[in-house]
């Protein structure tokens, strides 16, 4: 017989919780059973791999302290990843204790939350203890107290062994109403929680989706200035013929990864999207460069004075491109 204790509240000392839940241990270690107990404050940042620790579980015990309301952030995220990503089939065949102690008002609120979501799991309920507390103290000198305990710690050795049976609960409706439309099976979820549980994976992801998302705002904005064509067109609507001028120009528009090829050659403009290493100017920039330019908020030689623009070949031509492309008049 396995049976796991996961412990929700914060270490502390004077924690009565704690005191309930070592004498349980150790009167179901006598018994033989093998007991496992996970603190979760000290592994807050595996809380999502724990559900992995019910597979070989015939019981667990849930024990939190109510110190201000409730059940307490760390067993909250630890029932949450049993939702998300438990083996609800694995967990429908154990059976849960509720232990909580509360030095303030709301120990039986906390003690039904516990019940009520281990339900909602799938899983088998069963009577624990609920206490309030003002001094811990009493459940490790006190012997009446501690008879009760022990007498419950032989209870939950009984009802699992016995493999008692449990009567359903409407609790057990709600969970196949509010199942997920994506069901994963147990070892995609496995895998899921040890993504989830991996802050790099996680940094990493958030990362490539605010790139994502960056990429495809940019592309919404392009398509509404005319896709590609954006990029040709500002420039042939601002050209302004200069006989006898001739120069070149390959604007790298780096961060967008797209490339234009200006031809000025006896007043006439030859614009588009392709590739002139030998062009009299190489120019790199990004695109808000790029849209300041043709919006007319900063001069092409500017940007290159400023060094928004990098730039090689004969850099006399830079300023001939301000009067030959003259935006936003």
């Amino acid at each position: 017989m396995k049976i796991n204790i996961y412990y929700g509240g914060r270490g502390l000392v004077d924690d009565p919780s704690i005191a309930v839940i070592n004498k349980i241990q150790e009167v179901l270690e006598e018994l033989r059973v093998t007991v496992s107990k996970y603190n979760l404050y000290e592994i807050r940042n595996g809380i999502t791999t724990l559900p992995l620790t019910l597979k070989e579980a015939d019981a667990v015990i849930l024990s939190t302290t109510v110190e201000w309301l409730g059940i307490g952030g760390f067993m909250q995220q630890f029932l949450d990843a049993c939702w998300l990503y438990g083996d609800k089939s694995r967990i429908s065949n154990i059976y849960m204790f509720p232990i909580v102690m509360s030095k303030t008002y709301g120990e039986r609120q906390a003690y039904a939350t516990l019940v009520d979501s281990w339900e909602i799991l799938g899983g088998k309920t069963c009577n624990g203890l609920s206490a309030y507390v003002d001094d811990s103290t009493d459940f490790e000198f006190n012997k009446e107290y501690a008879t009760i305990i022990e007498k419950k710690a032989e209870e939950i050795y009984r009802t699992v062994s016995q493999k008692a049976v449990m009567l359903p609960s409407s609790n057990k409706a709600l969970q196949n109403l509010m199942k997920d439309t994506i069901n994963f099976t147990p070892q995609e979820s496995e895998q899921l929680s040890k993504f989830v549980s991996d802050e790099e994976f996680v940094q990493t992801q958030k990362k490539d989706i605010e790139e994502l998302s960056s990429l495809f705002k940019d592309m919404l904005v392009d398509e509404a200035n005319g896709g590609d064509e954006y990029y040709t067109s500002v420039l042939k609507k601002a050209f302004r013929p200069q006989q006898g001028v001739n120069a070149s120009y390959y604007l790298i528009i780096d961060d967008k990864k797209k490339s234009v090829v200006v031809d000025v050659k006896m007043g006439k403009l030859d614009c588009k999207l392709g590739v002139k290493e030998n062009a009299d100017i190489v120019a790199k920039l990004k695109k808000d460069t790029f849209d300041k330019i043709v919006n007319g908020r900063m001069t092409f030689q500017r940007a290159f004075m400023t060094g928004d623009i990098t730039a090689r070949g004969n850099l006399k031509t830079i300023k001939l491109f301000d009067e030959l492309f003259q935006f936003g008049k």
